[in-house]
């Protein structure tokens, strides 16, 4: 049987460690990852810091990563979740047509979502966060309670369907939690 694919949204400066922890978690759990982005063609992601005697995060380039597929060509039907990345990347993507029309379909359909530092500003802005608990990174709590959701500041939320964490330093808290809802989604098909 083929491994069930798991959709992650990318941009230009996804956040790299954001991005591939459960990018390769996903492989190791036996999923296939699928990298959507607005076009198909190698993106520039960014390693985040906020370093020693800085008030604001530093960028460095980070690896590149590939997108498999447009926001256009997805059809939510075909995935087992979806997985927004942090990074710079969701600020500017979050107000594509498609992406917004799959963002919306994964929360209607009530499939596995995971949402880490600066993707929450995606399904804030597809309007599908309201009175949700989710983690984000401190700098998005606006985003998060202007849309209507409920921000905690912890390393790893789930509330139903949706899990969340603040940024890649919980990584090893946040994806497991969403790996088991993939798994029970998986075993239930």
């Amino acid at each position: 049987m083929p491994a069930p694919p798991v959709l992650i949204v990318v941009g230009d400066a996804s956040e790299t460690m954001d991005t591939l922890y459960p990018y390769h978690r996903l492989i190791e759990a036996g999923y296939e990852p699928v990298v959507a982005a607005p076009e198909r063609r190698t993106y520039q992601m960014v390693m985040h810091e906020v370093r020693e005697g800085w008030t604001i995060t530093k960028e460095w380039e980070g690896y590149r990563i590939d997108a498999d597929v447009t926001f256009a060509e997805v059809d939510p039907d075909r995935y087992l979740g979806v997985f927004f990345s942090g990074g710079r990347a969701p600020e500017y993507i979050r107000d594509d047509p498609d992406l917004i029309r799959l963002t919306r379909a994964f929360f209607a359909a009530n499939k596995p979502i995971l949402s880490v530092c600066h993707g929450v500003e995606i399904p804030a802005r597809a309007g599908c966060v309201e009175g949700r608990r989710m983690a984000t990174v401190a700098k998005c709590r606006f985003d998060l309670e202007v849309c209507g959701g409920v921000f905690v500041d912890e390393p790893s939320v789930v509330d139903g369907n949706l899990c969340s964490g603040r940024t890649y330093h919980d990584s090893g808290r946040y994806v497991r939690p969403w790996i088991e809802l993939l798994d029970a989604a998986r075993d239930a098909a």
